[in-house]
This record gives C-alpha cells, structure tokens and sequence, in this order.
C-alpha cells in the first residue's frame, strides 16, 4: 500500500519480510537506471519466493553488452538469464518457447559479440522459409531480396549493434550470412555462430541436416515455438521431433521459456495464458 511517498507492507512476518526483498530487487534495478514494469516485479517475486534470490542477484548486475547507441543491454527474467548462460557455455543450444520471450535477439547479441571478439570468423543466419515453400522462386529479386523478409527479426537485432553501413559490408564480405534453411545443405560450418530461427517450422530431416553441419569451432543455437508451427498438416515438427531425442545428450542445452518470459507489452502474456488455457 502507498501513502504518499512511503510504501506499507502489510502480512505475516513471512510475508513481510518476502516483500521487503522484493522491493530491495526493485532498488537495485532503480539505482541502475533500469525500467521497472510488471516483467520485473513478476520476476523478483517469483524469484526470491522461490528461494533463487543469489542468481536473480547475479543476474541484476551483470550486463550483456552496449549497444551501438550506448545503451547496456541486460537480460530481464531468470528463464533469459539461463539462456544466456546456456549459449556461453554450450556449441549447442535450443531455446524454445513463446513470442516475444527475447529467444531471437539474445542469441543474435551474442553472436555479434562472438565476431567482435574473433571467437568465431562469420555469423551464419538461417529459417525455414515454410511460407514460400522452401522454393522462393516466386518472389522477386535475388536470393537476398527473397529472404529478407523471413529473417528481419534477425536484422532488427544486429541493427541494434552494427551501424546499417558496416551491417551491409559484412554481408557483401559473407562474414554475415543470411540464407534460407535450403541452402545450408551439404555445408561444414567452421568457426561461425549459427543461428536457426523459427525451428518449429522444420521437418526432422531438415533439423537433423543442419545439426550435422557444425562445424570446428562453432557454436549454434537453434529457436522457436513448437505451439506456433505453419507446417502442413499432419507433419510433425523437427523442434518437437530433436527435444524428445536429443534431451539429455552431453553438450546440448535445452531452455524452456514460458509466458513469465515475455518481455513484449504485459498483454502478450494475458494472450499466451489465454490461449493455453482454451486449447
């Protein structure tokens, strides 16, 4: 309860000391200059209720990375935190979950950094194009103009840390290189930080050829929502399909998000948990 300037906790001694620790997470993320909305209240309560208030710790005060308009990117909830963590210390990741849950862009930020830092030569940015059939012979222009529109999720992200002029020089070079899944066929990939977006929407030979094209010294990580697939009816996901076998194997990493999140506007959470519950 607020009065004025004070706020009055009100509960048992346990649960007053529970939000008494809640409201000292909040303080950090104030003095930091963070935003404050319902995504970080949600996550300190759940946290700290939950006893993993040393890791919702570590994860205030750690930063990701500035992005090109100076700006310190952070991760916002613990589900993030771990996918993060996960990426860093694993050649092969999964996050898979609901939109709007940061899956595409952290991992995209983290690929950026791994070129900056040389610990990879090239990014290598791929989705099944379900849509255009796979073909994209329809659309106008060349391979670049035919893709574009699959990938701009993907762009959005590295816009945020390479200037557009530097962005379209790395491509012309191949350093950065956006393709549909098709073409990753019959490729080793060495020394490059892949990125496969919208995985729900592969079939399970095509997740299994782009798994096997890891190469030496590369790392992946693999996206998507297995509630949201466009295949066609009656074909299974190769995302659903590579969680049920590869669970388990040393050296994966599996991250599940859920609507706790969603760092998009507060509804996009209310959407998800409406839908869950009607279907």
């Amino acid at each position: 309860m607020l009065r004025g300037q004070e706020l009055v906790i009100r509960g048992t001694e346990a649960q007053v000391g529970l939000g008494r620790q809640v409201v000292g997470a909040l303080e950090t993320l104030w003095r930091q200059g963070r935003p404050l909305g319902e995504v970080e209240v949600l996550n300190a309560w759940q946290a700290i209720y939950s006893g993993q208030d040393e890791e919702l710790a570590q994860m205030q005060r750690t930063a990701m990375a500035v992005n090109r308009r100076g700006e310190t990117v952070y991760t916002r909830t613990l589900g993030q935190w771990r996918y993060v963590q996960a990426i860093q210390k694993h050649d092969l990741t999964f996050g898979i979950g609901p939109a709007g849950t940061g899956k595409t862009y952290l991992a995209a930020v983290l690929a950026v950094l791994a070129l900056q830092e040389r610990r990879v030569e090239r990014l290598i940015l791929t989705r099944p194009a379900v849509e255009a059939g796979e073909r994209l012979g329809f659309l106008p222009g060349d391979l670049q103009a035919k893709v574009d529109p699959y990938l701009r999720p993907l762009y959005d992200a590295l816009y945020d840390f390479i200037e557009p002029e530097r962005l379209a020089q790395l491509m012309e070079k191949g350093t950065i290189e956006v393709a549909p899944l098709a073409y990753m066929r019959g490729r080793t990939l060495n020394r490059a930080f892949i990125i496969l977006d919208e995985a729900q929407n592969t079939t399970g030979e095509q997740m299994k050829m782009l798994l096997t094209r890891l190469g030496a010294g590369a790392k992946m990580v693999v996206t998507g929502d297995v509630t949201q697939t466009d295949l066609p009816p009656g074909k299974r996901s190769g995302l659903e399909l590579a969680g049920q076998i590869l669970r388990g194997v040393k050296g994966i990493a599996f991250c599940d998000f859920n609507r706790a999140d969603v760092v998009r506007h507060p509804l996009v959470q209310r959407i998800i948990e409406a839908y869950e519950r009607t279907l």
